[in-house]
């Protein structure tokens, strides 16, 4: 079985939203093509942003989402290194894509070059939006995060309880 997905639609405060969870595994062809899972597809639209992201994976995120990742970063200032190094990794790598009746997409060679993505790609949804990992990555990371999730744990509590004091 390939989908390992769950498609919640959730009421919160009279404000309907969808949340993309669970993974799918999908494969890159020969001309770097590939087909954003169908229920995904339903939340993000056919028109989509797809950018690198952290950890050595792929974003993909609607226009609506990506402009609310833009405007977290325009707002800042530009004497910041650290923001100038964030825009060009972000802005600097992302490419806006438009799906095909199916679904299909080809992806950029600069990200399959950047994510090291193969034949076999998992999708990976994560609330607002999707992570494409290459397999390989995809099992390295699961490994890393069941070793690592009660550090993780204790780190983000840690950073809570400092806040909130």
């Amino acid at each position: 079985m390939t989908w390992v997905c769950l498609w919640l639609r959730m009421e919160r405060s009279g404000e309907k939203w969808c949340m993309l969870v669970g993974h799918y595994f999908g494969r890159l062809g020969a001309k770097k093509r590939t087909a954003l899972p169908s229920r995904f597809r339903r939340e993000l639209g056919k028109k989509v942003v797809v950018a690198q992201w952290y950890e050595s994976c792929l974003v993909i995120v609607s226009y609506e989402q990506w402009e609310k990742i833009v405007s977290q970063i325009k707002n800042k200032t530009f004497l910041s290194s650290s923001l100038r190094d964030t825009d060009r990794f972000l802005l600097g790598n992302a490419y806006p894509v438009e799906l095909d009746s199916q679904g299909r997409f080809i992806l950029p060679a600069s990200l399959v070059d950047y994510a090291d993505l193969e034949e076999e790609l998992v999708f990976v949804g994560l609330f607002d939006r999707l992570e494409i990992w290459g397999k390989k990555g995809w099992q390295e990371r699961q490994k890393y995060l069941k070793e690592h999730a009660g550090e993780i744990a204790e780190k983000l509590n840690q950073g809570n309880s400092q806040t909130s004091e």
